[in-house]
Parts: structure tokens; sequence; C-alpha cells
């Protein structure tokens, strides 16, 4: 006869069921202490935020030594070019009558000689122009009457256009506040100006600029491919959003008051039928959706969400993780080896990269966080390759994000704007220096144009003129 099972044992089936418990909480603390460990290095958090809590540098691996500032042994040297004799104004000989060691005769050594330029900065001067316009009386009418202004004086008031151009160099190129544009002014050049006659200034100079800008934002929906991104632009304690378009010619600056596709609708319109390139953000989704455009999903974001992987107590997504990044290595080696390849075995290899990638996506476990990353494949995994069908294209999405750097720097000294003048302001003056750093144009050069043609009711130059380009 046959022995029956012994029932379980009650306390055992309760310290089953608790230790169960237990393990599912530990594993989901420990999901919940990686993601709010997040960095800039496995998400898409600015690097700013490290700032709050910046990770352990690296040790020093065993043999090396740490690397000293300035330059590095080996490195090529450096100097600067000595300036042409049309740009000399003033040369001075140092000569010797006798031999500095033996007070012997000398006599010149061939055309042998040492020569040092120093350069030296004339103090910038103000000039002052008074205009005056007498009062006349009309014997016919019985009225007073003058002479008008001309329009560059009324239009100017009372900064000249080389000023006007001066204090929108320092407050939109070196991010300067107007009390240090003001200190400049008097300590520099000897001249007082009120804060309110400097934003007088600045409105001026968004008005000068409002021809480049608006012929840009008309150019938007024309371009073949548009790297776009955003960030938080602070308005009297609202938080809006700052928008960068970047084409192949020209960088635009728009601030909205949200982050939604709309934004995107409005400036592109439902006619944009270019690549947008972009990270995975969901208003890029839903207008890649609604108007079925391509997209170039930005590798970079993905391999640090695919990194955030690695960084999970699960196993299963642990080596899930390594495995997509093994695989995203290969396609990024295959890319810098461009050169020693030609555009069919470039092509081809990039193929096979993408095939590996997705073939790895596909073998996710059942964890949350891997099947998110599966999904996200699966639904738009070809959106991360249009690079290989689309010449000139980046894989990234860093060139959108590169054209903030000066527009964060502006934001940490003005703390944001306080109403529609100021967004005005930023626009334009952004959307100005992005554009003439991208073209290899003088701002100042550009901007004392702009500011010129405006005072005298002419129209303003265009950012994209080939003039301009080539001057």
């Amino acid at each position: 006869m046959s022995e029956q099972p012994k029932p379980p044992c009650p306390k055992c089936v309760v310290q089953a069921a608790e230790i169960a418990k237990l393990r599912e909480d530990n594993r989901r603390l420990r999901e919940q202490l990686a993601a709010s460990q997040k960095t800039s290095a496995n998400s898409s958090k600015p690097p700013s935020s490290d700032i709050v809590s910046p990770p352990k540098s690296s040790p020093i691996p065993e043999g090396q030594t740490k690397r000293t500032i300035g330059g590095q042994q080996g490195h090529a040297a450096h100097f600067r070019e000595l300036f042409g004799d049309l740009q000399i104004d003033k040369t001075v000989p140092h000569e010797l009558q006798a031999c500095p060691h033996c007070q012997g005769e000398i006599r010149r050594n061939g055309m042998i000689e040492e020569r040092f330029q120093q350069v030296e900065i004339v103090l910038p001067k103000f000039e002052v122009t008074e205009h005056v316009c007498p009062e006349y009386w009309c014997e016919s009418c019985k009225k007073a009457c003058k002479a008008p202004l001309p329009m560059a004086v009324q239009r100017g008031g009372m900064a000249g256009p080389t000023l006007t151009t001066l204090v929108a160099f320092m407050k939109g190129c070196c991010h300067a506040s107007f009390s240090t544009v003001r200190l400049f002014l008097r300590d520099v050049c000897g001249l007082v100006i009120a804060r309110s006659t400097l934003a007088k200034i600045v409105d001026r100079v968004s008005s000068a600029l409002d021809g480049p800008y608006d012929e840009l934002l008309q150019l938007l929906p024309e371009q073949k491919v548009l790297n776009v991104d955003e960030t938080g632009h602070p308005e009297n304690g609202k938080l809006l959003w700052t928008w960068c378009l970047k084409a192949d010619l020209f960088t635009l600056f728009k601030i909205a008051p949200s982050r939604k596709s709309g934004v995107l609708m409005e400036l592109l319109g439902k006619e944009f039928d270019g690549v947008l390139g972009c990270d995975y953000f969901s208003a890029y989704r839903k207008f890649m959706k609604v108007l079925s455009i391509e997209v170039q999903f930005c590798l970079a974001h993905l391999i640090r969400d695919v990194k955030f992987l690695r960084d999970l107590p699960s196993v299963e997504d642990r080596d899930y993780g390594c495995l997509l990044l093994l695989r995203l290595k290969e396609l990024f080696e295959v890319i810098h080896s461009r050169e020693g390849m030609s555009e069919s075995e470039f092509t081809k290899a990039l193929k096979g990269a993408k095939a590996n990638i997705l073939e790895a996506a596909a073998r996710a476990p059942s964890t949350r966080y891997s099947q998110n990353m599966a999904k996200r494949f699966a639904n738009h995994g070809e959106s991360y390759f249009t690079f290989i069908t689309t010449p000139g294209l980046d894989p990234t999405n860093n060139v959108a994000e590169r054209a903030f750097r000066f527009v964060v720097l502006d934001r940490v000294v003005t703390q944001g704007t306080r109403g529609e003048s100021g967004r005005r302001w930023c626009e334009r003056i952004w959307t100005t220096l992005a554009t003439c750093n991208q073209r290899g144009i003088s701002a100042f050069a550009f901007l004392r144009t702009a500011i010129g043609e405006w005072m005298e009711g002419r129209e303003s130059p265009s950012l994209l003129g080939e003039e301009l380009a080539t001057s």
C-alpha cells in the first residue's frame, strides 16, 4: 500500500508566500532604485542634471598616470601665424651699436632677424551727432512747421547703428546681462545708458531681424532634412518650450507654450514631406503618424536607453541590454570604417548590421523593461535606420542638441523671459547667431548690416545671401 503524501505544513506555506512576496518587492524596489539613479549616460536626461549627483570618476588603470593639464607629449604644437604686411600699422626696429657681450664691432648677419608682433586695442570712442530742426511759421496757413528727422534717426533713437549692433552683440552673442552691458559702456566707452534704454535698443534689433527670421520660417516646410529638438524655457514662473529646427543651411528657434505635436504642425504644416531627425519623444511619433513622413530616430538616445537595461536587477534585462549594445557597437564600427569601403560595400555592411540589431531586439525576455524595448523596435525599428537610404542624414540628433548650447547659457544668465518682447528677441537673435555660425558669417557684421538697412527703411539682408557667405 503506497504512502499518502503528507499535507504541506501551514507554516511552510505561509513562509513560502512571504518569501515570494519579499522577492517580488525586492525586484520592484531595485527597479525603482535603478530608475531613480538614471543619468545622462543611460537616459535622455540632460548632462546638467548630473551636476546634482555627478558620477564617480573611473579609477586610473594600473601602469597609467593621470593626464596632466596643458599640451600633451607627442602632440603637434600650434603657433599663431604672423600678421601680413598690409595688416601692420607700425614697425619699430631695435638695433645694436655694439656687441652686448664684449662691446666689439658688429655687422648685420645677412637677412636673419626675429619678428615679434604685439597687438593693441584702440579704446572705442563715442560720437554725438545733434540733429536740429528749426521751427518755421507759414504766413499762408498760419501754422508752425519744422523739418522731420530722417528715418534712421527716428528708428534708432538715442543709439546709432553701430552702438545698437554692439549692444545686440554683447547681449545675444556674449550672453551679457543688461547690467554687464551698462558696465562695459560706462567704464570702457565712457557712455552712461539706462537699462530702459538698453531694453528699447534690443526691441529695435528684434524689429530689424523680423525679415530674415520670417524668411527662414517660411522655408521650413520646404526642407528635405530637419533635425528637431526642444528644451524648457522659463517665463514668469511658467514653463514654455524652445524648439530648435536645424536645416542644412540654417537653424531656427521658436518659443512655444507646449512641446506637443501641434507646434510641429504649426511650423511645418501638412505639406512637409522631408525627413525628420529627432529623439523618441511622443510628439515626434504622433507627427510622423499624422503626416506619414520618414523619421530618423536618434541612435545616441537609443544607446542610452539600452544602457539603462544593464543597470536593472534582472539578469535577463542585463543580458538583453548587453546583446543590444554589442550589436549597436558593430553598427557604429561599420559607420566609422566608411572611408575604407566602396559605396555598395558600405551600404551592404550597414544593412547587415541593421538586420543583426533587429534580430537581437526580437529576442527580448518577458520582463517589463525588455518588452518595452522590443515593442519599440517592433513598431518603429525601421525608423532608426533611415540614414542608410538617405544620403547625408545623420544617424543621431546631436546637431540639434549642440545648437542648444548657447541657448542654455542665455537661460542661465537671464533666467528666462518676461513677456512677448523677450521671446521675440530670443527667437531672432538665437536664430541669427546659430545660422551665422553655421554658414561661416560674422554675426557682428550681419547685425550691423541688418540694423543699418532697417534704420534707413530698406529691406533687411537675407541670412542665406550668397554675398554674405563669401564675405
